[in-house]
């Protein structure tokens, strides 16, 4: 019988005792506050584990230079003192020796391991980059304004009762500092806090109900997949992806989460369930299935695809603009989706800003019975309600706006650049700005509707990339939609497992064109992966092609030209890539 072999779980995974640690922690005294301008005067460590003493370090320095006189007031070090004592060069060495790998402790840290970078820097010594811990972070933590008036070591040595006062010699100091360290480790342990991971990330804000749901991750899979937080009665109430499923929920636990939403989360979470995923592309898209199935409560985006709008150019005698939630095969055209109406009537009005196009809402006979509008007054509108514009000559309007829509849209484009322009040359900048914004809606959303139109009209695309380990990822689109996934390893046939996956990936009917068969988040999502540098198309029924004079180029231009000002609009449908790397096939 073969015996599976034992693995050893990483100390990422099990956390490593405090009583297992070791520590050493350190002062420095030094000739001035700058580590780039000062030297340092003395060193001095302790080292310790299981609050046992394992060493002790000390030895005055000779910065090189006159200690200045109240420096010397300060820490008693004299210029007599240092004259004989050794030189940093010949310190140093024997101090990186000291601390090993041990974990450095100090009263304020950062000034204590700043100087010391900057002197191994100075004799051209490797820092051995140890763990950190600041004991002035913990007390602030830890000890409260009713028990010391400030966190200086000297409050500290008081309400701590260190059997060494500091004095502001380095071995004293240090010595006082591991009375303090031990007494906060004391305080945390009262808190659930037993792990050098758990210390290292311990704050205030997060709560021992939290610490104490730490064993929800304990059994996850560090592998990639969605995770999926539900409360007492198995409803949903957050849902994520990671590539390590078991190290992004135990952060939930830590300070390294900081959203106070996910800390009442937590509270409320009383089960984690991991879906393991073949890709990170699997992962995201079932996360979006997920959140859009479930809404969780906790879940800010994607809980409602289904409120996208469209841009539809109607499909009659006289065609106008409609902003709609459902998408028909009904002959119109189409551009989106838009996240918001504000946005898509943004774009309505860049259209109405340069085109002639009626904006009235009802249906217009051919023979122009109607009364004309304003609109025609002020020659926004040719008036084919009153028979002053033929259908052939309206036709012609629309097939302009149809264009910008699907296809060739520089007509539209360019003369909206021209008001742009004039409107700026006129110094009316806050009217410049309004068609600014509503040409970049229209451009946007076209070139969405553009570039989501071969992924939602295809029926099937196999596409590949590269695994961090010399394989192949295949992903299988069927009208857009996310239809199956799998992985080749290094040196295998992929044909095998492209055939496999095939026969094993998801039946898509075929959908109303130009609406895939998937949200629109999820179309957008495939389209983004596919056009990721080392994406390769594999086999394709279908056509993959975009308007050579579509809007996708002028989307460019114009994200470019607002990045180079300084002055980009946040927009809601923002998530268009700025780049779009050819695909190639193998």
């Amino acid at each position: 019988m073969t015996v599976p072999a034992a693995i050893q779980s990483t100390f990422d995974d099990l956390g490593t005792p405090l009583a297992d640690v070791t520590f050493v922690v350190l002062d420095l005294e030094t000739t001035g506050g700058s580590a780039t301008e000062c030297q340092i005067t003395e060193v001095g460590a302790v080292k310790v584990r299981g609050g046992q003493q394992l060493g002790e370090f000390q030895t005055l320095v000779n910065p090189g230079e006159p200690i200045p006189a109240f420096i010397s007031v300060l820490t008693g070090i004299t210029n007599p003192m240092v004259a004989t004592a050794p030189h940093i060069g010949s310190v140093m060495p024997a101090f990186l020796e000291f601390i090993g790998d041990a974990v450095l402790v100090a009263h304020n840290a950062r000034f204590d391991i700043t100087f010391l970078k900057v002197n191994c820097e100075r004799l051209q010594l490797p820092w051995p980059g140890n763990v950190v811990l600041d004991t002035v972070h913990l007390a602030r933590q830890l000890v409260t304004r009713d028990e010391a008036p400030n966190h200086k070591l000297s409050s500290l040595a008081r309400v701590f009762s260190t059997r060494v006062t500091p004095d502001h010699r380095a071995l004293h100091d240090a010595q006082a500092t591991v009375d303090v360290l031990h007494g906060l480790i004391e305080r945390v342990g009262n808190l659930g806090v037993h792990t050098l991971e758990e210390l290292r990330s311990y704050t205030s804000r997060i709560t021992p109900d939290q610490r104490r749901k730490r064993f929800l991750a304990d059994s996850l899979p560090s592998a990639p997949g969605v995770y999926v937080f539900k409360d007492e009665h198995g409803e949903p109430l957050y849902i994520g992806t990671s590539i390590d499923i078991k190290r992004r929920v135990r952060n939930y636990f830590t300070a390294s989460e900081q959203r106070t939403r996910m800390a009442e989360m937590v509270r409320l979470a009383t089960s984690v369930t991991p879906i393991v995923c073949h890709t990170t592309l699997e992962a995201q898209v079932r996360e979006l299935r997920l959140i859009a199935e479930h809404k969780p409560r906790y879940n800010r985006r994607s809980r409602h695809p289904e409120r996208a709008m469209w841009l539809k150019l109607t499909a009659e005698v006289f065609p106008r603009l409609s902003i709609v939630r459902t998408v028909r095969d009904d002959g119109a055209t189409y551009a989106g989706p838009f996240t918001s109406r504000s946005v898509a009537e943004q774009a309505v009005a860049a259209v109405h800003e340069v085109v002639p196009l009626r904006q009235c809402t009802g249906r217009l006979s051919s023979k122009g019975t109607g009364s004309a509008c304003v609109l025609a007054e002020m020659g926004r509108c040719g008036a084919p309600c009153d028979g002053r514009q033929s259908p052939d000559d309206y036709a012609e309007i629309a097939r302009r706006v149809a264009r910008a829509l699907d296809g060739d849209g520089h007509q539209v484009i360019d003369a909206l650049g021209d008001r742009l322009r004039a409107l700026a040359a006129d110094q009316r900048f806050e009217d410049a700005a309004v068609v600014r914004d509503r040409m970049l809606a229209l451009v946007r959303a076209a070139a969405r509707a553009q570039r989501l139109t071969p992924l939602a009209t295809s029926p099937e695309i196999i596409a590949a990339a590269r695994t961090p380990a010399g394989g192949w990822e295949f992903t299988c689109v069927r009208y857009g939609r996310f239809a199956g996934a799998t992985v080749c390893p290094p040196r295998s046939d992929p044909r095998g497992f492209i055939a496999a996956l095939r026969e094993s990936a998801e039946h898509v009917e075929r959908p109303e064109a130009p609406v895939p068969a998937a949200t629109h988040e999820e179309t957008e999502k495939i389209l983004r992966w596919m056009e990721q540098p080392g994406v390769r198309i594999v086999d394709i029924d279908g056509v993959w092609v975009c308007p050579v004079g579509g809007a996708a180029g002028a989307q460019e231009s114009l994200d470019d030209t607002m990045t180079d000002r300084g002055d980009a609009v946040d927009f809601d449908d923002s998530t268009i890539s700025r780049r779009r790397p050819g695909l190639r096939a193998i």
